[in-house]
């Protein structure tokens, strides 16, 4: 009876310490077969390369089926966000299988300073776009639509999209910043990394710009041609920005506001020309041109992040 108590107890014990390391990554389960040495960066970076594709392939497949019409809204709304998920549903399966646990993603808030900088610098980039093309006359700013707009009583909605903007962001980011730029971080310097990531977070909306309904009002050679330094450019950026803070958060913050503001917050201002469809937006020549200068600056100091490669980043 003492030796099955004694069992019983043992049992319970690792089962705690089980829980305890799947959640938080502490503690010790050397009773148990999950205990094993770090795993080659390598072979997870490209298990959750392959998941990511596999999974959103199949939203891929839906959006390219589903009509551009009115009443498919909110159909390729839905398919948009599964896709958008993709990226973190991967990497949650790839870290439990090879990690055993959900540490790493870089969960903490991190400094204040990196939360404000994804915070203002797209707001920032984005008044610099569409203020030069109000002044020039490119894209007239709208007043009628900042009266309505800019109000007391518009803020609660505002907050809302920013919300709603930055949650379809995460779904990215806690995939392509959260595991895969710390990953490659394991074996890669930074401008290999930066390079490499956002390569791959390019090639993946490919399907859903050729096939699907994401592109701009140019022709499919304009839209990829104007999008692929902007990703490019933006992978760089929030590389940077995750690596220096330690936090996927600034990733998130970067990327919700980015899409607001750029996308819908500043056209709402702004009144519809040919010239300024091609100029701004997210397939705009001017974007491109935006992130990729500011890509450079990020890389010019690549120099204050930790010294790579390196764990734990």
């Amino acid at each position: 009876m003492e030796l099955e108590h004694e069992r019983k107890l043992k049992l319970e014990n690792i089962n705690k310490g089980l829980m305890n390391y799947l959640l938080t990554g502490k503690g010790n389960i050397t009773h148990d077969k999950l205990s094993s040495p770090a795993t080659d960066p390598k072979k997870t970076v490209i298990t959750f390369v392959f998941l990511t594709f596999a999974l959103s392939s199949i939203f891929w497949y839906l959006l390219s089926q589903t009509p551009l019409f009115a009443d498919n809204a909110t159909r390729i709304l839905l398919y948009t966000v599964g896709a958008m998920w993709c990226p973190a549903l991967a990497a949650v399966i790839t870290r439990l299988y090879y990690q055993r646990n959900l540490k790493g993603f870089g969960v903490g808030m991190g400094k204040p300073i990196w939360l404000l900088v994804g915070i203002l610098l797209p707001i920032a980039a984005g008044l610099i776009m569409f203020g030069l093309a109000w002044i020039s006359g490119v894209a007239p700013f709208n007043p009628e639509r900042a009266m309505n707009i800019l109000t007391i009583g518009s803020i609660p909605s505002l907050l809302l999209a920013i919300g709603f903007n930055c949650f379809f962001a995460a779904g990215e980011e806690f995939g392509w910043r959260g595991f895969l730029v710390p990953e490659l971080a394991r074996f890669q310097t930074f401008t290999s990394l930066a390079l490499l990531s956002s390569a791959i977070w390019t090639i993946w909306h490919f399907p859903m710009i050729i096939f699907g309904p994401y592109h701009g009002a140019g022709s499919l050679a304009f839209s990829l041609a104007v999008f692929i330094p902007s990703v490019m450019g933006a992978g760089l950026i929030l590389a940077w920005l995750r690596i220096i803070s330690g936090s996927v958060w600034v990733a998130v913050l970067f990327h919700g506001f980015w899409n607001y503001f750029i996308q819908q917050f500043y056209p709402a201002l702004t009144q519809t020309t040919d010239a300024g469809e091609m100029m701004l937006g997210e397939f705009g020549w001017f974007v491109a041109l935006m992130y990729v200068l500011l890509a450079f600056i990020f890389w010019y100091y690549r120099n204050k992040l930790p010294q790579l490669p390196a764990e734990g980043v």
